[in-house]
């Protein structure tokens, strides 16, 4: 038997020494007896008190193995009968619920919970046999993945999302506890916020939630689905980081000791409004101004699902533990907020503005802009007052609103009316958007032209000179992390100038000039029925770009959102 095992065997004694004092060798025996037998029971005793984390030690079964003095072993934790997946906010209170269900005297639980976004969730192998997510959508995401969990009972708890600020910075875009979207990305434009934070809105449900609201409140600005869009973009083109750790922020701002550097450290960032309770009951040394966003008001719910097949004795009686009045104190609101925007039934609906989101990139982009100035630009569509050039004027003074602050362009229109034109005319000088163009900024320059946009009548449209011109130009301006882009819009083919050429010439000229180490995607947006497609989609396959048809000319709106989101997506 090794010195491991238990029990360990005695050393023989020296009969040498013993002999000569039997008395003596007695007392010395009974002694080590006696220090033994106390050294078990007390060891076997403050073992069971550790192994079930209770000063009442657990009576032990005949069968249970006798502790080794240098490796104790144990009897390990039986499977649980429930394994919970619940939303971070709301795992500490599922805890204590599930801690109030241990059997007396047992160092087990039944129930193991863990704290984990809702999109880690839906994403995981290993599914959860209770879940509470932080919004019922996810249930409908995770039903589209063969994923079925049914509700048990009504909704545990609502929280609402809301902006959150130091109060300084709060005072830019809110106002007794309200504000809006539309006002939060005016603050940013006009740059009165420096930082605005977001979470990733296929991984939480705050970021979720929030470009959701984000859009809600775009669609009440306009009519036109695509400047909605655009307008909803904006923000997320001006955001300094998309995709955060709730948790993290909070952490961040509690680790803070002035409000300056709050500011400027972690801005504006939707939360729930329990998120903001929990932090300010802390005591911390930069508060929170919570604001909710009326034109887009979305609410976190929360409610108590069980997987399909799940036996619902043990989550029943979990679901039973989650007081109302415990839910209270952590700061969640035991009813729904009246007036909330109202979530779409499909999963694909919330998903598609999210997934668009996450995959706006922020990169710096050089971006040259061409604008077709010919006279069929003037037609009217359909029979009301408006002409392509007044939707391009509408549509074109949102998009100038995406662009990112480390976007450099410019804007060309291309036009001839006479013998002796040009094919096309600088109207913004490519450079920084935000330093100067002339006397004033460049950004307000491009809304500028946009708002004052008028095609020549009768000017032929020297589309494929323009293109070769642009792209030499941008060709220039190429280097590493920062993609070169040209975005053509166009209602026509070339033709009807000195400049005319046939399709395959151009080509010829265009694949000519390529240089692979410096790339110029072209992004075409062919606008109405007589725009030639065919050319637009050549000229973007031949240089790795994108060809996008508005064949209905009040989509327009819409394409040069697609555009705008297409450039993000050459680099």
């Amino acid at each position: 038997m090794s010195d491991n095992e238990w029990p360990r065997q005695l050393p023989a004694p020296d009969h040498g020494d013993w002999s000569e004092a039997p008395q003596s060798r007695g007392r010395v025996l009974l002694a080590a007896v006696l220090v033994i037998t106390v050294l078990l029971v007390a060891g076997g005793a403050a073992w069971r008190l550790m192994s079930n984390g209770t000063s009442s030690p657990a009576a032990q079964t005949s069968a249970a193995p006798v502790p080794s003095a240098t490796q104790p072993s144990v009897t390990p934790c039986p499977d649980p009968e429930l394994t919970v997946a619940a939303a971070p906010e709301i795992a500490p209170l599922i805890s204590e619920a599930a801690a109030e269900l241990k059997p007396a005297g047992q160092r087990c639980s039944p129930i193991v919970v863990r704290a984990e976004e809702p999109g880690v969730t839906v994403a995981a192998e290993d599914q959860p046999d209770v879940w509470v997510p932080s919004s019922s959508v996810w249930l409908r995401i995770a039903a589209d993945r063969k994923r079925t969990f049914q509700t048990s009972g009504a909704t545990l708890a609502w929280s609402p999302i809301v902006l959150a600020a130091p109060p300084a910075l709060a005072a830019q875009y809110a106002e007794d506890g309200r504000t809006a979207w539309a006002t939060l990305t005016k603050a940013v434009t006009e740059e009165r916020v420096p930082v605005v934070t977001m979470t990733d809105p296929l991984l939480t449900t705050t970021g979720l939630l929030s470009v959701h609201g984000v859009h809600a409140a775009a669609a009440l600005t306009t009519k036109d689905p695509g400047i909605a869009q655009l307008r909803a973009l904006t923000l997320r083109s001006r955001l300094t980081k998309a995709n955060a750790d709730p948790a993290s922020l909070i952490t961040q701002m509690s680790r803070l000791g002035d409000a300056g550097t709050a500011a400027f450290d972690v801005g504006v960032f939707p939360v729930t409004e329990q998120q903001v309770t929990a932090y300010q009951k802390a005591g911390p040394k930069v508060p929170l101004t919570p604001a909710v966003p009326v034109d887009g008001q979305v609410e976190a719910d929360y409610p108590f699902a069980v997987r399909k097949g799940v036996k619902t004795r043990v989550a029943e009686q979990l679901r039973a533990a989650i007081s109302k009045p415990a839910l209270a104190e952590a700061g969640f609101r035991t009813e729904p907020t009246a007036g909330g925007a109202r979530l779409p039934e499909s999963a694909k609906a919330m998903l598609d503005p999210a997934r668009q989101w996450a995959g706006f990139q922020t990169l710096a982009f050089q971006v040259l802009l061409l604008i077709d100035n010919s006279g069929s630009m003037n037609e009217k569509i359909g029979a009301g007052p408006d002409t392509k050039a007044s939707l391009l004027r509408e549509s074109g003074a949102s998009a100038a609103e995406l662009f990112n602050e480390q976007t450099t362009i410019g804007m060309w229109y291309f036009g001839a009316a006479g013998a002796t034109d040009p094919a096309h005319t600088e109207v913004v000088p490519f450079g920084p958007i935000t330093a100067a163009a002339g006397d004033k900024p460049r950004r307000e320059a491009l809304a500028e032209q946009i708002t004052t946009y008028r095609p020549q009548d009768g000017a032929g449209t020297p589309l494929y000179q323009s293109v070769l011109d642009g792209v030499e130009a941008m060709r220039g301006q190429a280097q590493a992390g920062r993609p070169a882009v040209v975005v053509v819009l166009t209602d026509g083919a070339d033709g009807g100038t000195r400049f005319s050429m046939s399709n395959r010439e151009f080509l010829r000229r265009l694949g000519e000039a390529r240089d692979p180490a410096r790339p110029v995607p072209v992004i075409a947006v062919g606008y109405g029925p007589d725009a030639n497609m065919k050319a637009l989609q050549d000229m973007a396959k031949a240089t790795g770009g994108q060809a996008i048809a508005a064949r209905n000319p009040a989509d327009l709106a819409s394409a040069i959102a697609k555009a705008f989101l297409a450039v993000r997506s050459t680099s």
